[in-house]
């Protein structure tokens, strides 16, 4: 089943009764993120499905440009979570001019996911023509990329993005994701937000 997507105006009108989940690595999450965004990395999520299954209202998910926020809305379905994808991702978000939200000075940023795969792609094609140069049999690591990402594009999914996501400078500290873990607890009995953190005062520092 195709979730159902928000475009930029959507999501900004109801964003304060919706609970924005970023799927984003955490140095993606920390270039900009939409206003009260938690940050719950793909391969993290199914570590949050017992958090998000007690989220009260609606989930959006969100990442850069919106493939990986509908692979996760597909993952959240299959156990039983619904949730919305904003179409664009925070791409578009930023490019209509609405605000992103940073964590404080000082935090990791690196480059969004989408940029190390093509940076990544294009180093492994310029090693194996250069290689060929000495063997010819060097260039069939070319004919691998773009086999690859042929693949991606077919299939929307991309296997060198998983790869990269698994590094130590794009993967989140257990403490980070514990903290964004308890914003998603429900509120107290009397109504308050859970104290121990405030929704988007995660850190991925």
């Amino acid at each position: 089943m195709t979730p159902t997507a928000l475009d930029v105006s959507q999501a900004g009108a109801r964003l304060d009764e919706l609970t924005v989940v970023d799927v984003r690595t955490p140095g993606e999450y920390a270039t900009g993120h939409l206003p009260g965004a938690l940050n719950i990395p793909l391969d993290q999520l199914g570590r949050a499905l017992p958090a998000l299954r007690e989220v009260r209202g609606e989930l959006l998910v969100v990442c850069a440009s919106g493939a990986r926020s509908l692979n996760a809305c597909q993952v959240l379905a299959g156990h039983g979570i619904r949730a919305l994808t904003l179409t664009g991702g925070t791409q578009s978000w930023a490019a209509a001019g609405r605000r992103l939200d940073r964590p404080a000075a000082g935090a990791r940023t690196v480059w969004a996911m989408e940029r190390q795969v093509r940076f990544t792609a294009g180093t492994v094609v310029l090693a194996g023509l250069g290689l060929g140069l000495l063997h010819p049999a060097w260039q069939l690591l070319s004919a691998a990329v773009a086999g690859g990402l042929v693949f991606s594009a077919l299939t929307n999914t991309c296997g060198m993005a998983a790869l990269l996501g698994r590094l130590p400078h794009n993967r989140s500290r257990a403490a980070c994701l514990d903290t964004t873990l308890a914003a998603l607890a429900p509120a107290d009995p009397d109504g308050a937000q859970n104290p121990r953190a405030p929704r988007g005062s995660a850190d991925v520092a």
